[in-house]
């Protein structure tokens, strides 16, 4: 049992039996009776559970970690509680990204600016245990109106700080995570978005100022690759020239099961600037785009390289106007033209996400699916709804053609039992009306005369 002795200046101490039956003492200094008594009911409970070696019981634990520091280092010099690790807001951050060695080096790059808004705002030597709900919605309002990040990115930051304090409480340094309910609002996607048509891609590898350059922009509108990540990973060994494939190495997705890499058809609009960038390879050369390997390789493997500024200008060049997210948007356009003809399933599989993050982020509509919506007619009759799939034979159906006014489209009736199911012949409308016809080859392509090589050797120089 533990007791509470009062002296003459008003101040308590409380007094116990320790495991190793050597009385000791916990100076409290000027508080209540009332409070005093709650503490040493806890020291009791800690006393017996250090005499038993037994677990506490879930209130006395919760009220060991919701104590002040000064408390704490009373209990734990009496032998009731481990010594608290103490850490300051900048101390554990630093320690934290540095020991995440299964982190690409972009995530650490993204933390570190986490970080320097959590100092900068909070205070590097803040202890932890010190920050509290109040402070982690003030930094939401900082994020927003001092530092004016768009949604999105804010609501990024405060994903990676709920991320950074879970731990701490993990590892016991907070009772408590001050940011799990502090949350914000993601922009709209669509906000950002931006097809980019085949005319304006013609227009910006004539603008680039090299073969380098019409590889890279290719790449990544034709190719869908990621851009700089994937386009300058990819290497000749991974084009095979006799399947008209490659084997695109993706460092973003490379920790997720079967994310290291994906094989994609090389497309009709892309073939060519391929072709130009094997005529223009140097013996023995490694990667498809030699240039900026230096760059984006750290020590710690793939890192970002800025190839924005110069794409801005190649942008410029071309008489555009830039876009936002130039290089995704490249690579949107792409998903987005394939899904119009190739199931969605497949794209994703081709462009290396899912179909629900490509919907979201990636697939648009543009204004050709405006033009084929009153262009091409669609009639779905009661029965076809009702019996989507009837077996029937060839001998049953009888075909003919209708002209439908000046749209320059026939439309072809096949009159299979009690209803009619249309389909287009051939016609001259706006989109090519079988696969394989109406791809957009630039002309600069033509203009050097490059040659589709359908049996390159598989090995590279």
């Amino acid at each position: 049992m533990a007791s509470i002795s009062r002296e003459a200046n008003g101040r308590r101490t409380i007094q116990f039996v320790g495991a190793d039956s050597k009385r000791r003492s916990i100076r409290l200094g000027k508080i209540s009776q009332r409070m005093a008594e709650a503490i040493k009911t806890k020291v009791e409970h800690l006393a017996a559970a250090a005499a038993s070696g037994g677990p506490l019981d879930s209130e006395t634990a919760r009220w060991t970690a919701e104590v002040g520091d000064d408390l704490a280092d009373k209990l734990s010099k009496a032998g009731l509680i481990p010594e608290r690790e103490r850490a300051t807001l900048a101390g554990f951050l630093q320690e934290y990204i540095e020991s995440r060695v299964d982190a690409k080096p972009a995530s650490k790059v993204v933390w570190r600016h986490v970080k320097r808004n959590l100092a900068d705002f909070l205070g590097a030597d803040r202890n932890v245990r010190k920050v509290t709900v109040a402070d982690a919605e003030a930094f939401r309002l900082y994020l927003i109106t001092d530092q004016k990040l768009a949604d999105t990115t804010v609501a990024k930051r405060l994903q990676f700080t709920r991320q950074f304090f879970a731990t701490m409480q993990r590892r016991k340094l907070i009772p408590e995570n001050p940011f799990a309910h502090v949350k914000h609002k993601a922009g709209d996607p669509a906000e950002r978005q931006r097809f980019i048509p085949g005319e304006h891609t013609e227009k910006l590898i004539e603008a680039a100022p090299d073969w380098v350059w019409r590889t890279i922009i290719a790449l990544a509108r034709y190719g869908g690759l990621r851009c700089p990540s994937e386009v300058l990973s990819l290497r000749w060994v991974d084009v095979d020239w006799e399947r008209a494939r490659m084997t695109v190495q993706s460092p973003k997705t490379e920790h997720n099961p079967g994310g290291a890499s994906r094989v994609i058809p090389i497309f009709p609009e892309l073939r060519p600037w391929l072709d130009e960038a094997w005529e223009m390879a140097e013996k023995g050369q490694v990667y498809v785009v030699p240039k900026y390997q230096e760059a984006s390789r750290g020590p710690d493997g793939w890192v970002n390289c800025n190839l924005r500024t110069q794409f801005e200008r190649i942008v410029k060049r071309a008489g555009l106007e830039p876009w936002p997210r130039l290089f995704h948007n490249l690579r949107a356009s792409r998903e987005t033209e394939l899904a119009a003809v190739h199931p969605v399933h497949v794209v994703a599989e081709w462009l290396g996400n899912t179909p629900k993050i490509a919907a979201k982020h990636y697939l648009q509509v543009t204004e050709a699916d405006f033009h084929k919506a009153v262009q091409y007619p669609v009639h779905v009759t009661s029965e076809v709804v009702q019996n989507p799939v009837q077996p029937m034979s060839a001998d049953v159906c009888q075909e003919t053609t209708k002209p439908q006014g000046s749209l320059g489209v026939r439309l072809t009736l096949a009159n299979c039992g009690d209803y009619r199911q249309f389909t287009l012949a051939e016609g001259t409308g706006l989109e090519p009306a079988t696969p394989g016809k109406g791809h957009h080859i630039s002309s600069v392509a033509a203009s050097h005369s490059l040659t589709l090589r359908l049996n390159r050797p598989v090995a590279h120089r």
